[in-house]
């Protein structure tokens, strides 16, 4: 067949009228399409594969990989780690409803405009105890001139991959290479939304602090490149004491951990007390729950280690089909008491979606709660830095865009 036929074949309109009048391509012109169209599909072949492997680098290290570094443990037995209390991820039965909530909850999920969000204080706090809340369970904790940032997540999403996972509602108050000099960065356990690895890797050049994490975590660490040095794993009532007397302590929580869904509870999780002397021989002590469902532990802690000028306490994230690993807001009012804390902080809201209830529902209720009880509360917005010492009152702001 000549060039010419080719081109005569092929411009005839299967509608009877759209390609007249136009000469198609000859065979040249369709091979360089071809060749156009099969270098699409190879540069789309090697982005996948570029995704599939960061999937699988922020799965972060083996359960084996884990175990091999792992020392002995009372909460370790059998390869995984165990609550003090019998703990359910999920109540029997639960598929349907769940599928149901998903479809048909009707819950106004995000909300219904932008969140304000604030820039943070350029120069750090100098004195006194200073709390700033990035969103979610991310805050940077100032006691004098020691400064402990917990749960860094600064992804767009938390999730393994960049193109699917609950979606940040939010923008971080402030980019990482912009945050003070810290002296410690705390991790309560290894789920997304609280182990973020670009967030760790950016940090790594960034900063010179160490991270202090539950025993297992520092296995995905060394894996994401962290430095052996800069890598402390504790088990729980296990501390580490800082420079300038910074004193950091894991305690108790009652939750489960794993970066796969097939592989559970072979990193450890817990909350953590944070102390340090301030001038004039007084230390101030900060308590941070993590992620936890309500246990009988909070009494203890406090005694041990308490009391505590603040709490930063998990609010969001419950559901009746969860109620043992993720406290309901007036468990968080009793914790808080427990622990003999005094200024409430809410985190783990407002910045993902990771369960059914209304966007603004945890805080409602948390401020219902607190008043009821006489706790004091404050309720910052994203990226506000927070006196301990003088709160802001608590102004419904999150109400005008529920």
């Amino acid at each position: 067949m000549s060039d010419r036929g080719a081109a005569d074949w092929s411009t005839r309109d299967p509608t009877g009228g759209a390609g007249r009048g136009r000469r198609a391509a000859g065979p040249r012109r369709l091979l360089g399409v071809a060749a156009a169209a099969a270098a699409a599909a190879g540069v789309a072949g090697l982005a996948a594969a570029w995704v599939a492997r960061d999937v699988s680098a922020a799965y972060g290290a083996s359960p084996e990989q884990v175990r091999a570094r792992l020392p002995h443990s009372p909460q370790l037995r059998g390869n995984v780690f165990h609550n003090r209390e019998q703990t359910r991820t999920l109540m029997p039965e639960t598929g349907q409803s769940t599928l149901r909530e998903l479809l048909f909850g009707g819950q106004r999920r995000k909300p219904s405009g932008p969140i304000p969000v604030l820039a943070p204080p350029a120069a750090p706090a100098r004195a006194g105890l200073q709390v700033t809340w990035y969103g979610h369970a991310s805050a940077l904790l100032e006691i004098g001139d020691r400064r402990v940032l917990v749960d860094p997540v600064w992804s767009p999403r938390c999730s393994p991959s960049p193109l699917a996972g609950p979606r940040r509602l939010h923008p971080v108050p402030v980019p990482l290479d912009l945050l003070p000099e810290l002296d410690a960065i705390l991790i309560s356990h290894d789920h997304y939304d609280h182990l973020d690895m670009p967030t760790v890797q950016l940090l790594v050049g960034t900063q010179s602090a160490p991270f202090v994490v539950p025993l297992g975590v520092g296995a995905h660490l060394d894996r994401w490149g962290v430095p052996p040095e800069r890598i402390i794993e504790l088990d729980w009532d296990g501390s580490v004491e800082l420079a300038g007397g910074l004193r950091l302590t894991a305690t108790p929580a009652r939750h489960f951990s794993g970066r796969l869904l097939t592989k559970r509870n072979y990193t450890l999780w817990c909350s953590w007390v944070v102390s340090a002397p301030v001038p004039g021989g007084v230390t101030r002590r900060v308590y941070y729950t993590g992620d936890t469902g309500y246990f009988d532990g909070y009494p203890g802690i406090a005694e041990a280690y308490g009391p505590f000028d603040a709490t930063l306490i998990q609010v969001g994230a419950y559901d009746a089909r969860w109620p043992e690993i993720h406290m309901t807001p007036e468990e968080a009012v009793q914790a808080h008491l427990e622990l003999r804390g005094g200024l409430l902080i809410p985190v783990h809201w407002a910045t993902f979606v990771l369960a059914f209830h209304a966007w603004s529902e945890p805080v409602d209720r948390l401020w219902q709660e607190a008043k009821a009880r006489g706790v004091t509360l404050a309720v910052p917005r994203p990226g506000e830095r927070v006196d301990v010492d003088s709160p802001p009152p608590v102004d419904g702001w999150w109400q005008a865009i529920a």
